[in-house]
């Protein structure tokens, strides 16, 4: 079962997809329809896929990340293998969607991909113990998502706000994955079709279960919330005019390409 966003004849609809019926709502059911699919199923006006211009999936709150959760990407960038999760926080005015451009801003000489596996939230969690969350049903489900970062910013500042936080270094989607979590998701990323990280979730240091305890005892995580949960080894720069897939064949694809800063809408209200 998928849950998306997207453009219906100009107006934005949740789309809920489930074999070869797909069928959309009004945009404010989007966390009802997330936390219960069930309820909603062969009750909204039947459109074929096609018909639908993807949006990012989800409007989260915020997005929790967790860095240097594989191995072999905290030692191709020469970090220590953490001892506990380390995160990090993107604001969500950084999120795109599928097809949409990330932009390349003129403050970083080294702009490059990281592709993950993201959880998204269902129900509200706080304070919550692996056991806990093991006996709550429909907890979380999937999307792919990627941390898009300037890397020689990231190097530069004590925190990583600047080299993760920028306007389009969240792109996510294609849509939320529904069906009973895998144990394991294969992840790779392409650029330009070039495979450049090959990965599978079981080689994470800290998995799904233990990350969303561990933030929970943090913060409270709400519906729609998104957790990306680390990067494989494999990152490396990308250049303007660029095209960078994030791939998970239980998930789907998601295809962003890389313009220029300049080509932004300034805004001013």
């Amino acid at each position: 079962m998928r849950i998306g966003r997207g453009k219906l004849e100009k107006k934005t609809v949740v789309f809920l997809s489930r074999k070869d019926r797909t069928e959309v709502f009004q945009d404010r059911l989007f966390n009802s329809i997330l936390e219960n699919p069930l309820e909603f199923q062969s009750q909204g006006e039947k459109i074929e896929p096609g018909e639908l211009s993807l949006m990012a999936p989800v409007v989260p709150s915020k997005i929790v990340c967790v860095g240097r959760n594989y191995q072999d990407h905290a030692k191709e960038l020469g970090n220590p293998i953490p001892d506990e999760p380390l995160l990090f926080l993107k604001p969500p005015s950084s999120i795109i969607g599928p097809n949409q451009p990330i932009l390349y801003p003129p403050s970083t000489a080294n702009l490059q991909f990281e592709g993950e596996i993201a959880l998204v939230m269902r129900k509200r969690i706080r304070q919550a113990s692996v056991k806990e969350i093991t006996t709550i049903s429909n907890l979380f489900g999937v999307t792919l998502f990627n941390d898009v970062t300037a890397r020689d910013l990231q190097r530069k500042d004590k925190t990583w706000l600047r080299g993760k936080g920028h306007d389009t270094f969240a792109p996510i989607g294609p849509h939320v994955i529904l069906s009973p979590l895998e144990t394991e998701y294969d992840i790779l990323t392409k650029l330009n079709g070039d495979i450049m990280q090959k990965s599978n979730t079981r080689h994470m240091k800290f998995q799904f279960l233990d990350i969303v305890s561990y933030v929970s005892e943090i913060m409270t995580l709400e519906p729609g919330d998104v957790i990306p949960t680390g990067t494989p080894a494999g990152v490396a720069p990308m250049k303007i005019g660029d095209h960078v897939e994030v791939v998970s064949p239980q998930i789907g694809v998601l295809s962003n390409y890389v313009e220029s800063w300049d080509q932004r809408t300034p805004l001013i209200t």
